[in-house]
């Protein structure tokens, strides 16, 4: 069940101070709850890593670095050298992929650090702690749609019955988050139960978002319920393959949210940054064990 996830006067605030704001309480439609947990459909989403303008600087220099010649370049090889190094460049690459699979192994050991457990949907049981690790703080839960932010073709009042033309967290232009296009998750509003701000999470962070086989990459871009947890905005849940719907989409279980801790992107908005430093998290929340 999703709600409203935030309140206005509060979203201005997001991008000076480390929190992120306290939600609405306002409970939506019945419907929602049972069209959703009725669908179990997936569309073919968007592809990964949607790039935007303004990539992370140094992106491009180090493409550029690594076609560069080395000292030696020009002279000729031994023989069987390149052959050699062809299979080890691919074992390398092996080794550094970040996949689902990894991913999920590494989260399969839950260290608590909330103090209790938080409901998937209002009504359920609180079932799902948040885990942590000196890298990342991490829960599995449901998926419901946030649509919030800047109306669009997809989001807005007529797609979506609580839809709220805000956000916690704004762009760098000082505009509202679009939830159509960019990838972003919600974490609850600080408690007594778990409170982000002391795990390093806050309005921007980073975050890798997994479901069956696919990983995509995200950031913290808005507040819910104190005491609900698992949602994501449309982008998301259709980079996913998850029926992005703000009625009747999202999935009831199976995703898994991972945030790195003290991670940031300035520009939230930046698709291609986020990426960038959530794939650099991944593996290094995957190589310390």
């Amino acid at each position: 069940m999703r709600v409203p996830s935030l309140t206005l006067a509060a979203a201005g605030a997001a991008l000076i101070a480390p929190a992120l704001p306290a939600p609405a309480t306002a409970v939506p439609p019945a419907e929602r709850v049972a069209a959703r947990e009725g669908s179990t459909a997936h569309d073919g989403g968007a592809a990964h890593g949607g790039g935007v303008a303004g990539a992370a600087r140094g992106e491009g220099a180090a493409r550029r670095g690594d076609a560069a010649p080395s000292r030696g370049a020009g002279r000729p090889e031994g023989p069987g050298r390149a052959e050699k190094a062809a299979p080890d460049e691919r074992t390398r690459r092996a080794e550094d992929a970040v996949t689902a699979a990894r991913l999920l192994a590494r989260a399969g050991r839950c260290a608590r650090i909330s103090r209790g457990r938080y409901r998937t949907d209002a009504g359920r049981p609180a079932t799902v702690p948040v885990c942590g690790t000196r890298d990342a703080v991490f829960w599995k839960a449901d998926l419901d749609i946030d649509c919030d932010g800047r109306p669009t073709a997809r989001c807005n009042r007529r797609t979506d019955p609580v839809f709220a033309p805000a956000t916690a967290v704004l762009g760098s232009d000082g505009r509202r988050l679009n939830a159509e296009t960019l990838p972003y998750i919600v974490v609850p509003a600080p408690s007594r139960r778990w409170d982000h701000r002391a795990s390093g999470v806050r309005g921007g962070s980073v975050a890798a978002v997994v479901y069956g086989d696919r990983v995509r990459y995200a950031v913290v871009g808005d507040t819910g319920p104190r005491d609900l947890i698992g949602e994501a905005s449309y982008a998301t849940a259709r980079a996913l393959g998850i029926r992005p719907d703000p009625r009747s989409g999202g999935v009831s279980s199976g995703v898994t949210y991972i945030v790195f801790r003290d991670s940031r992107i300035t520009a939230v908005e930046n698709r291609a940054a986020a990426v960038a430093e959530g794939e650099r998290l991944a593996r290094r929340f995957l190589a310390r064990h």
